[in-house]
């Protein structure tokens, strides 16, 4: 792991609905006690990340304590239904630049770590000429978290704000570098209670929540 903070920063993306799980924050389910979402962010910094933008809309109220004590500052989306390209959007405007790049997170991975992280950047910053974003492929299939360099950051920010990362790259396909990895952690998320059951059976990693009492939607704090 890098011990000494790198030119990246990161944006981690935590406000959605989470309507396949039940309308409960996925981000807040607990693994070995600890929130999802502290878990990612303990991973970014302890890769090196400098700066961290966590992104909140739904549920913030409940998720702004379980990232209380971190070094990392929170944005609110006041819209988080318009889509993912929008708090991206948010989360890219509020970190400092310049950067080397930009790793973009998801706050539902239970089995990204600090090592995952650091093998990107440095997949990035060995990445070949001419490409400006990273993308995980696992068997010929894409994962996150994704890196990408300060020019698309420059690009997706001149963009409307339903312009994301996916819209980037069909616009730009000869900028993509498809880094070609075997580490599934990569692709694992968890959408819905089904991925919880199949992580705990077919990976022997166990989620469960902190409370029985779900969060409302509608809370935005």
């Amino acid at each position: 792991m890098v011990s000494s903070p790198s030119p990246f920063g990161a944006v981690l993306l935590a406000a959605g609905a989470a309507t396949r799980m039940g309308r409960r924050p996925k981000c807040l389910l607990e693994r070995d006690g600890q929130a999802l979402i502290r878990h990612l962010v303990h991973a970014l910094l302890s890769a090196g990340v400098r700066d961290v933008v966590v992104v909140v809309g739904h549920y913030a109220a409940q998720i702004r304590p379980a990232l209380q004590g971190l070094p990392v500052h929170i944005v609110q989306n006041p819209a988080p239904d318009l889509g993912q390209a929008s708090s991206l959007h948010l989360g890219l405007r509020a970190l400092p630049e310049p950067s080397e790049g930009v790793v973009v997170a998801l706050a539902d991975q239970p089995l990204i770590t600090a090592a995952d992280v650091a093998d990107l950047l440095q997949a990035f910053t060995r990445r070949p000429t001419g490409t400006d974003m990273l993308v995980p492929m696992v068997a010929g299939l894409p994962g996150n978290p994704v890196v990408f360099s300060e020019s698309v950051r420059r690009d997706l920010l001149a963009s409307g704000p339903d312009v994301g990362g996916k819209q980037w790259q069909r616009a730009h396909p000869e900028q993509l570098y498809r880094w070609p990895t075997a580490n599934e952690n990569y692709r694992q998320d968890v959408d819905s209670p089904a991925d919880v059951a199949s992580l705990a059976t077919q990976k022997n990693v166990h989620l469960s929540w902190a409370t029985d009492n779900p969060a409302k939607p509608a809370d935005r704090g």
